[in-house]
This record gives C-alpha cells, structure tokens and sequence, in this order.
C-alpha cells in the first residue's frame, strides 16, 4: 500500500542510523497515530539460548517510529531530538515482523511526547516506550 508517508520513511531508510536495519512498512495513519511493521533481525538478538532481541534495539524501534510521526505530521518541518526515552517491557520479542503504533500524547512549542508500542504476533503489547523530545525546526529535503 502506498502513502505518502512512504517518501518519510524512505529518507529515514537512508539518512537515519537505524532507519535501514528495521525495514519499516506502512500500515495505517490517523491524526496523532501512525502504525507501521518493522522487522527485527537475526543481529540484534541476545546471546541467551532463547535468543530474544536485545532491549536497546526494541527502544531503537520504537525511538524511530514515534519520531517519524512527529516528522510525518509537520511535513518535514520539525525533527525531534529525544530528551528521554523510557522502555517498559512486557514480553519477550523475537525476531521476525511486528506491528508498531505511534501516538502522539501532547505536542507543545518546543516539547512532545509520544507513546509507542510494539504488539506481538498475538496482539498483545510487548513494549512500551514514553518518548520525550526537543522539537527542532528544520526543512528535510526529501527529493534526494
């Protein structure tokens, strides 16, 4: 399904640390909510015998896709610096696809806060993350 939050998701895929790693997908929009897939790979497990992935790059999931909300709905305008970012987890995750949600929470002149999940592949959530950040006025240049 196209959207025109692909060309965003694109950007981040190529100019982001962790944009390219989780291979995100589109799922669905609505004002203050986005929902996209991202994949998790054999590389950012655990060494554990279960091989669970690794709680930072669950964080770093949810860290990407909350900021892309904020980005997606200022049309390139704003980019969020995180100022915190606080993991609960519920459930394990392994690797594979999994639906993640954005919801915006409050959106001030300078601060947002965004709350992310990941659900797991029987619908329940499998980590939450509170994410804070500093709103940093800007024009990404998405032609490239």
């Amino acid at each position: 399904m196209s959207h025109e939050i692909d060309k965003y998701i694109l950007f981040h895929s190529k100019y982001g640390g962790t944009g390219k790693k989780f291979e995100f997908d589109f799922i669905d929009y609505k004002k203050n909510n986005l929902k996209l897939e991202g994949r998790f790979s054999r590389d950012m497990i655990n060494p554990g015998p279960q091989g669970f992935v690794q709680g930072g790059q669950i964080t770093s999931m949810l860290d990407d896709v909350t900021s892309l909300l904020l980005i997606f709905e200022s049309k390139g305008e704003i980019y969020p610096s995180s100022t915190n970012l606080h993991t609960i987890f519920h459930r394990p995750i392994n690797t594979g696809k999994y639906l993640c949600e954005a919801t915006l929470i409050s959106k001030g002149k300078n601060i947002a806060t965004i709350r992310g999940e990941i659900y797991n592949h029987s619908g329940k959530v499998a980590a939450t993350l509170i994410h804070n950040a500093f709103l940093i006025s800007t024009k990404l240049n998405l032609n490239n």
